[in-house]
């Protein structure tokens, strides 16, 4: 698979916030040996603006877009999150977001540290905080570093668009046991757009689902240190086109999936809707003996999975914990059917836990002990998804499901997140990137 490596590196970064770090800037400056001008953002946005790809654009410390604001992110624009300050960016409650990006011209939210030198944990990340509904008591949650409430009654509130987006070297300790995710969707609603997103090497989550209703479509996560898909608080979106690549020096699990920890039953329950997922663990021990479940499914979550591929996971392909999860299986609530678990250490001596080793064994969709013929998965550098055996339907005999006809999905005839046909693979171009530092 062709990458482009590299593209978005921005030299002397280090020294570029030495001197800006001497006053606050909001209007552009040029520094010697960075290759545009450089544009400081801080404090509150509080009226709509436009960040140009003209610019570096750099985030000192929390810089919050307030309600009624839009911060429009032009294609091609590069904004740096300072160490030194936990740069991260937070979009408000009835604030948006409108960052467009191209497969050629991507938007990248990267770290001010040199390349060769960048690395998990360099600045904050993205929090967006929408009034879609949660399962928290009272509806409202406060969110991650507390930056602000998050959580309503619109399921179809708008916080923007991301879209040709990539965050990498994000998640820093925004305050004592509180790593920020990637991007954090805190009660963010259907209306917001999610498509074609990468985030990679963040030190918590890749991303994580606060409850809300947000829907997502092209979604690659790498190398992330923790959960790369994590949902929690009723959680009811839907989700097409999954690719997860963990690293065996520090990850947990591929989905990491709940209700409510505190009350498994709370309403609204989680319960989104994946089709084409792939999952893919660390099976080796040459970066270290990370990599923990493809699936955690627990907390009394509901969901409904299908078209999957889970391979190369050191505990469990597959997960179920709680009482109050087995419940939903019982009750058809939690739904995993079309996929195949391979390649996989399990406790229990088989390919799931031992609470979902009984359930899933009677699924006769589900394939395990199977190659299922991605051609480079593991592949750390430059990876290859795409299927050419079992997970394709000319190339084996396990067919997908067909999903919702609900205007979201599209039907494939491919197991897992990408066709075996070359010319439509999703994840080419300048706006994927593999690099570890």
């Amino acid at each position: 698979m062709k990458r482009l490596t590299g593209q978005t590196a921005i030299a002397g970064m280090v020294a570029l916030v030495a001197v800006l770090a001497q006053g606050d800037l909001r209007g552009q400056t040029s520094v010697p040996g960075i290759d545009k001008p450089v544009v400081v953002h801080r404090g509150t946005i509080a009226a709509s603006e436009t960040w140009v790809a003209d610019y570096y654009h750099v985030l000192r410390g929390a810089v919050f877009v307030a309600d009624g604001a839009t911060l429009t992110i032009q294609a091609g624009t590069t904004v740096v999150g300072e160490t030194a300050t936990i740069g991260t960016l937070i979009i408000s409650q009835g604030a948006k977001i409108e960052a467009v990006g191209t497969a050629s011209a991507p938007i990248v939210f990267t770290s001010d540290q040199p390349v060769g030198e960048r690395a998990r944990a360099d600045w904050g990340g993205i929090i967006i905080n929408g009034r879609a509904p949660i399962n928290l008591p009272g509806g409202v949650g406060l969110g991650e570093g507390d930056v602000g409430e998050y959580g309503g009654n619109d399921p179809n509130d708008d916080s923007g668009t991301l879209q040709y987006v990539r965050v990498e070297f994000a998640g820093v300790e925004f305050s004592p046991d509180n790593e920020l995710n990637g991007i954090a969707f805190e009660g963010v609603g259907r209306g917001t757009v999610v498509d074609h997103v990468q985030v990679k090497d963040n030190k918590d989550d890749c991303v994580e689902f606060f409850g809300g209703t947000v829907d997502v479509k092209h979604i690659l996560l790498t190398s992330c240190a923790d959960d790369s898909l994590d949902w929690t608080f009723g959680w009811t979106g839907r989700a097409q086109y999954v690719i997860i690549q963990q690293h065996g020096d520090d990850a947990d699990n591929g989905f990491e999936s709940d209700n409510n920890g505190n009350n498994n039953d709370l309403l609204p329950r989680s319960n989104p809707t994946i089709y084409n997922a792939t999952l893919i663990g660390a099976p080796g021990t040459t970066e270290g003996n990370e990599s923990d479940d493809g699936m955690e499914i627990r907390e009394g979550t509901a969901a409904t999975i299908k078209n999957f591929i889970v391979m190369g996971f050191k505990e469990n392909g597959i997960d179920f914990s709680n009482t109050a999860t087995l419940t939903q299986w019982a009750n058809g609530n939690l739904v995993v059917t079309n996929g195949v678990v391979f390649d996989v250490a399990s406790l229990s001596g088989g390919f799931f836990d031992s609470n979902a080793r009984p359930l899933l064994s009677t699924v006769s969709t589900i394939v395990t002990g199977q190659d299922p013929g991605l051609t480079d998965p593991y592949n750390i550098d430059t990876p290859n998804f795409r299927p050419s055996g079992l997970a394709t339907l000319a190339g084996g005999q396990l067919a997908p499901a067909t999903p919702p006809n609900d205007g979201f999905f599209e039907v494939t005839t491919f197991i897992g997140a990408l066709s075996p046909n070359a010319s439509e693979d999703w994840t080419e171009g300048a706006w994927t990137n593999f690099d570890r530092n």
